[in-house]
Order: structure tokens, then C-alpha cells, then sequence
């Protein structure tokens, strides 16, 4: 059963995250066995990604009674189907998790990671980190059977899903690469061969498979066991050049954040190697009144990247937070164009919040699905650069939530979310211009626990996203 033990966490934990994970549940399944709880009313929390219907998981979660964590999870895991051009099950990203009580909240950082042996490959893939990064996040900081939470996303990949406004300007981005192969055009083309578009259903009844696989023998299962085996022999066949020891030594890593103190609020920022947050937390400690900084984030994170090129040790997290405590900033000059990324914040009725950042290190990865698993392969970053992932949670000391904020938008998206961050702790709406950042927050200016009222999601007009809470939408 799976407790706050700490007794308990650490001996999962020991084990690789290669058992599944077994609990009371409060959401139904295919068992009859089990029993659904009745959903919540009032106040339950506020949802905002890039993506609406993962968006409504998340929302149907909360309402059914998980928390912050176990929204998060589900609304990952619908990524995974709604939106695979930027958050496959063959993804990386990294999570900021806070809730009451914590003095700082956790980093779970699980970027996408090369192979071993990416020379041999025609396209070498990164080794999927969705799948484990996302169960530590819900492990350490939710309360319900995450196989439950698998759930949504199988039956999206079962029925189908519409084809929502972000996917279809991917699909149309890439369309011709992409439908060159056979197994990728069985599922993003048309039956007269045509790139699907807005509206158009998607079914993927592949990954389907592989989702219930992860809902019954545990996300461990591809890592280590039959799935591991299915994905790999599929992968090499895709020219991915992945291997069993690849998926088995791979880890997500919890971490401590970053942190400001401003304004009266403790905020937490990721910490390297997920750069943005350092960019983000130097942009905004930076600002003026007016919101503007005098600290560009994109030409923090390459000066940072340019320092951990050079010569001498590799700089850690301690490092990077020496630097905003005073240190000299490094300042570098534009970045090259990065992978693209999707973003999310899930706030629940406690002010338990998760704020996160995926990637496939390029629009739909290597462009190839690993054969019966369906599931698009993620690039290696061995022959792409770093992604820019940020996300950042203030809050008033160890008792109250106040905002949280994190963008996509490849160099700019650390830029974007310090805006939005500022936004979001004014309780206000931003001003948004031309640009590729696209921000998502969640501001409860009265603080959480405390007036629920006053929260709202937002998301970037400019975008497809979706903020919702348990009564209305925005």
C-alpha cells in the first residue's frame, strides 16, 4: 500500500521504481472490484496547459479527489496522446512540486537522456523518462494508485481523441517528413493520406496497449520487463539504437530547487540541468516596477551553458544558486533554436501545486514510432541542443500558495514565464505581444489555503491552451 512512509518511499525507491505501485483508489477502472468516490464540489483547484483535453483530465482528478500530484501525473500521461509532437510517452521534462508545509518543494528532473551507443544509429533516440519522472513527482507528493491515473490516457488513446489546434500546427509543421514513414502515417494521416488536421479523430490503439501495459504490470514494466524488451527491439528498428541497458540505468532525479526570497514571497525555480528556471529566476529578480528586467534569461542560460563547455568541473545546482545570491550573473549571447516544449500548472483546493515542462527535443522526435508500442521515439540530445524547461512556484513561507508560472516558446520560454511569474503573484493578467512564448500560471492572490475566490488559471491567448477550474473555464 502506498503511504507518506518515508520507510516506505525509500525501499520503492531502492528498487529502481521497477514495482508497480499498488493503493486504495478513489477512481474507478476495468475492475468491478473497485469503487469511485463521488466527485468534490466547490473549489477543487485550477488546471492550465497547452493542451485542453488533457487539461480536462487533469480537472476531472481534482474533482474526483486527488491531489495536485495525481492531476499532474494523469494530465502527463494524456500528453502522452493528445499532444506526441511534444510529450510522447518517449519524452523528458522536468517537474517543480510544493505544498504546505514545505519549505522549498522538490525538483524532479528527468530530461531527455542519450542512448550509449549513438553512432550506430540512424536516428538515435532519447531514452523515455515520461513514464518514471512523472511516478516519482506522484510517489513523493500524491496519494492515489497511479495505475488509476493511467487510466484517462489509455481510454483516449482507445477511443480517440480530436485533433486539437497546437498538434494540428505540428502535424502541419513537419507533415512531410513525418508521413515518409509507414508507421508514423498510420497514425497521423488520413485514409486518403492526407496529414490529419483540426477536429480530425486520432486513434492509437498501439499505445493503448503499451498505456495498459504501464496501468497493470507497473511503469517499471518498461524499464525492465516485457515492454522494455518490445520497446527496445522496436526502437533498433527504427534506427533509435536504444538498449536494455539504456532503459534500465536511466533515473529521474528529485532535487532541491532554486530559490528567491522577493516581495515577502519565498519562490522556488527548477534548478539545473533544467537551465530555464535559473534564467527565469535572474530575469525576474531583475524587474523593475513596471515588469520590465534588466536581465535578458535567454543570455543567462548561454552563458551558463557556455561555462559548463569550458574548461574545469561542470557546474552544479549549489553553484547556479550562489549565483543569484549575489554571484556574477553569466550572460552569453542568443541561443540556437531549441527543441520545442509544452508546459503545465495544476494547483488543487490545499495549494498543493505542480508546475512542469516536457520536450521531445524536436517536433515529434526523431519522427519514427517504436513498431507495437506506438509510441514516438524522442530525439537524442547527442545531435540537438539542451531544451529550455523552466517553472517556478511562490509562496508564503511554509503555509500559503500564491502563484505559480511556466511557459514553452524554445529560447524565450525562461523570458515568458518571469513575466507571467510577475503577473501571477499581482493576481493580474499579462500583456502579451508577438512572440513565440506561450506562459501558463495559476494565481490565488489571497493565498491558498484562503480565499479560493481570487485564483485563476491563464494561459496565453495567442495559444490553444486551456485554464480550468471545477466550475468554469477561461
Amino acid at each position: 500500500m502506498k503511504t507518506c512512509s518515508a520507510r516506505m518511499a525509500s525501499l520503492l525507491m531502492a528498487c529502481s521504481l521497477t514495482i508497480p505501485l499498488t493503493a486504495c483508489s478513489i477512481f474507478a477502472d476495468d475492475s468491478p472490484a473497485r469503487q469511485s468516490h463521488p466527485a468534490l464540489t466547490g473549489f477543487v483547484g485550477e488546471v492550465v496547459a497547452d493542451e485542453p483535453q488533457a487539461a480536462l483530465v487533469a480537472r476531472d482528478v481534482l474533482a474526483q479527489g486527488g491531489n495536485a500530484a495525481d492531476a499532474a501525473a494523469a494530465l502527463g500521461l494524456a500528453l502522452s496522446v493528445t499532444l506526441p509532437s511534444r510529450a510522447s510517452l518517449g519524452a523528458g521534462g522536468a517537474c517543480l512540486a510544493w505544498r504546505p508545509g514545505d519549505a522549498q518543494g522538490q525538483a524532479f528532473v528527468f530530461l531527455p537522456r542519450a542512448g550509449q551507443t549513438p553512432a550506430q544509429s540512424d536516428r538515435p533516440a532519447a531514452v523515455p523518462m515520461l513514464a518514471r519522472g512523472l511516478y516519482l513527482m506522484q510517489l513523493r507528493y500524491g496519494h492515489v494508485d497511479f495505475a488509476d491515473l493511467v487510466v484517462p490516457a489509455r481510454n483516449l488513446a482507445t477511443d480517440g481523441v480530436p485533433v486539437g489546434g497546437l498538434l494540428a500546427s505540428d502535424l502541419a509543421a513537419v507533415q512531410t517528413p513525418l508521413l515518409a514513414d509507414e508507421k508514423t502515417r498510420a497514425i497521423f494521416a488520413n485514409s486518403n493520406g492526407t496529414v490529419l488536421g483540426a477536429n480530425d479523430l486520432m486513434v492509437q490503439p498501439r499505445l493503448a496497449g503499451a498505456l495498459e501495459r504501464l496501468r497493470i504490470a507497473g511503469v517499471g514494466d518498461l524499464y525492465n520487463g516485457s515492454l522494455a524488451q518490445s520497446f527496445t527491439l522496436a526502437s533498433q528498428a527504427a534506427g533509435a539504437g536504444l538498449t536494455p541497458a539504456d532503459m534500465r540505468g536511466s533515473l529521474p532525479a528529485a532535487e532541491q530547487p532554486l530559490t528567491l526570497r522577493s516581495g515577502g514571497l519565498d519562490i522556488s525555480f527548477l534548478p539545473p540541468p533544467a537551465d530555464g528556471g535559473l534564467g527565469t529566476a535572474a530575469a525576474y529578480s531583475a524587474m523593475d516596477d513596471h515588469g520590465h528586467s534588466g536581465v535578458r534569461a535567454e543570455a543567462v542560460v548561454s552563458g551558463w551553458r557556455a561555462r559548463q563547455t569550458g574548461k574545469g568541473a561542470a557546474m552544479t545546482a549549489a553553484d547556479a544558486q550562489a549565483l543569484l545570491q549575489g554571484g556574477s550573473l553569466p550572460s552569453g549571447s542568443a541561443l540556437p533554436p531549441l527543441p520545442a516544449s509544452t508546459s503545465f500548472v495544476v494547483t488543487d483546493r490545499t495549494g498543493e501545486t505542480v508546475s512542469c515542462g516536457l520536450t521531445m527535443n524536436n517536433l515529434f522526435g526523431t519522427g519514427r514510432v517504436a513498431g507495437s508500442t506506438g509510441i514516438v521515439l524522442a530525439a537524442s540530445p547527442v545531435r540537438r541542443p539542451l531544451p529550455l524547461l523552466t517553472a517556478a512556484i511562490a509562496h508564503q513561507g511554509t503555509s500559503q500558495f500564491r502563484a505559480a508560472a511556466t511557459a514553452s516558446g524554445q529560447n524565450v520560454a525562461a523570458d515568458t514565464a518571469a513575466i507571467a511569474l510577475r503577473a501571477a503573484i499581482a493576481g493580474q493578467r499579462p500583456t502579451v505581444t508577438d512572440g513565440v512564448g506561450r506562459a501558463n500560471f495559476v494565481s490565488c492572490p489571497a493565498g491558498l489555503p484562503g480565499d479560493s475566490g481570487k485564483c485563476f488559471g491563464w494561459t496565453d491567448p495567442r495559444g490553444s491552451g486551456l485554464a480550468v477550474s471545477s466550475s468554469h473555464t477561461k
